[in-house]
């Protein structure tokens, strides 16, 4: 049984005991996954728990085919000469088809088969971008040698489940082209269940157990990981209070992608000077820089107008620009802080040294 431990950040000093979770992975493969973590106080292993099944069950992206076009066939009530199988008979085989992507663009795959015997997932052509993972998959059974079964699938990203009756995917195709109930979701079913456990002599903790089972197009703790993202990027506008628009001001929130969100301020390249002063003030992302003024940033210890300069330089190079920018600074007493800064000025350079 795999045993990893996976040691989280330390929760803060909040309360009179400290509290340091580790999450265990129990058990991992491509399919399935049970990972643990303790302790926890009580009451918040559902907290945590439900939230992440509900994400992992509704909204992990994937990819499915949306459509195929077998040749010689323009209705799915027909049936192809030498295949065995009617053709909505192969539509519902199709469906189950599951794909792995290295990319998040739409695509085509092609299946071109001539001659006697069964018809696998594996038998169809695939371009770099996709795998499938379930190439054992009966499709179709071919009757005769002189049979061809030529069929085009296309393959998009999504979440959750888009069947093909859904109107705007109907409408606009052309004949002959037969769309397919997407299920994009890569998890099949997630449990939680939430023990008691201790610490010392207090045994009023909990312990999440979390089990996770998918069709391989992801891999279980992949899809913890993006649901917990996810999760984290939601939570996280609740955290920023202090960037609320007030009423009559035109200051509008800003709408962060995961990616930036997450993406760390190292990756900036910025001076040590700046580095350590953002790092002082507990800023390690470019969302969090994001979300803070030109006077917010003024205000942290040892950052000046060139730091400043820096950062947004950085930013741009990146392509990144910040909505929150504010060019005047009339309102901080920017003498104060200059003097501030020079009193730590020499602490900063000896760590640069």
């Amino acid at each position: 049984m795999l045993d990893t431990f996976i040691l989280t950040d330390e929760i803060p000093d909040s309360t009179p005991e400290v509290l340091h979770p580790e999450i265990r992975v129990l058990e991992s493969d491509d399919t399935y996954g049970k990972i643990a973590i303790e302790p926890l106080q009580k009451g918040y292993g559902i907290t945590i728990g439900n939230p992440l099944r509900r994400i992992l069950l509704s909204s992990i992206k994937g990819s499915a085919i949306t459509w195929v076009k077998i040749d010689n066939v323009v209705h799915e009530y027909t049936h192809v000469e030498g295949v065995k199988e009617e053709v909505i008979d192969l539509l519902l085989n199709i469906k189950r088809i599951r794909i792995r992507t290295q990319s998040d663009r739409t695509g085509k795959m092609r299946l071109d088969i001539t001659g006697q015997g069964r018809v696998c997932a594996g038998d169809i052509s695939t371009s770099s971008d996709f795998v499938i993972v379930n190439p054992e998959l009966h499709l179709a059974t071919l009757n005769s040698d002189n049979t061809q079964l030529a069929i085009e699938f296309n393959v998009e990203q999504g979440v959750g489940y888009k069947p093909a009756s859904q109107p705007e995917e109907v409408i606009g195709l052309p004949v002959g082209v037969l769309p397919v109930d997407a299920i994009f979701s890569p998890v099949r079913r997630v449990n939680y269940s939430v023990e008691r456990t201790r610490v010392g002599q207090i045994t009023d903790y909990e312990r999440l157990v979390l089990e996770i089972w998918t069709d391989g197009a992801v891999t279980p703790l992949d899809a913890i990981q993006e649901a917990a993202e996810g999760l984290v990027n939601h939570f996280f506008l609740f955290s920023n209070m202090d960037s609320i628009s007030e009423p009559g001001t035109d200051r509008s929130p800003v709408a962060l992608s995961p990616e930036t969100y997450q993406t760390p301020i190292e990756r900036l390249d910025l001076s040590p000077r700046t580095m350590n002063c953002l790092k002082r003030a507990h800023i390690g992302k470019v969302g969090e820089v994001l979300q803070m003024s030109d006077q917010d940033l003024l205000k942290i210890r040892n950052f000046g107008e060139k730091s400043l300069t820096e950062l947004r330089e950085k930013l741009a190079e990146q392509g990144i620009t910040n909505p929150y920018t504010e060019t005047d600074h009339d309102a901080l007493d920017l003498e104060a802080i200059a003097v501030d800064n020079a009193s730590v000025d020499d602490n900063i350079k000896e760590e640069e040294d």
